[in-house]
C-alpha cells in the first residue's frame, strides 16, 4: 500500500503549535484540525505549500512572518485613556471591549495594560507583528469524500 501524500483534493487532519522565535509556545492545538487541501480553507502563512507532498507522521516547521500570519501591529488600533473614563466592567487585563466605528463596523478590543491611572485597549490580534514558528504534525491523509468537500464538512482554518 502506498502512502497517501498531501495534494489538492486530499482530506488532511493535523495538529499544530505556534511559538515565538525563542521557542515559547503561544498556542497549542492537540485537537485535530481537518481540511481539504487546495479547497477554500486557508492555513496560516505558507503552510499549504509546506505540507504539500507530506504524509501521515511527517512533521513540518514553518516560519511565518507578520505579513503572512496575523499582520503587522497597527498602532492606530491601540488606545489609552484615563481609567476613570472606562466603565468598571472593563477595568481588568484581558477584558473584551466591543467598539463601533462611524461606518457601523464592530471590532473587539482587549485591555492590554493598566498602569499609572491609564487603561490601554488594543484591537490588533495578539500575535500581530510577530515572527512565528508553526510546528505541524500530519495525522491523516486520504481521499476527500463529498461530505468533506461540503461547506459544513468540519473544515477549520488556522488563523
Amino acid at each position: 500500500m502506498t502512502r497517501e501524500v498531501i495534494k489538492p483534493g486530499k482530506f488532511v487532519s493535523l495538529t499544530y503549535s505556534i511559538s515565538d522565535m525563542d521557542g515559547n509556545i503561544l498556542e497549542q492545538n492537540d485537537i485535530p484540525v481537518s481540511y481539504v487541501h487546495g479547497g477554500e480553507t486557508e492555513l496560516i502563512g505558507s503552510m499549504d505549500k509546506a505540507v504539500a507532498g507530506k504524509s501521515v507522521g511527517d512533521q513540518v516547521e514553518v516560519i511565518v512572518e507578520p505579513d503572512d500570519g496575523f499582520g503587522a501591529h497597527d498602532p492606530n488600533l491601540t488606545f489609552t485613556d484615563d481609567i476613570a473614563n472606562v466603565p468598571e466592567q472593563f477595568r481588568y487585563l484581558g477584558a473584551e471591549v466591543q467598539m463601533q466605528n462611524s461606518e457601523g463596523d464592530v471590532k473587539s478590543f482587549y485591555v492590554t495594560r493598566i498602569e499609572d491611572g491609564k487603561l490601554t485597549v488594543d484591537g490588533n490580534h495578539p500575535l500581530a507583528g510577530k515572527n512565528l514558528k508553526v510546528n505541524v504534525t500530519i495525522l491523516e491523509v486520504r481521499e476527500a469524500t463529498p461530505e468533506d468537500m461540503a461547506p459544513s464538512g468540519g473544515s477549520c482554518s488556522i488563523n
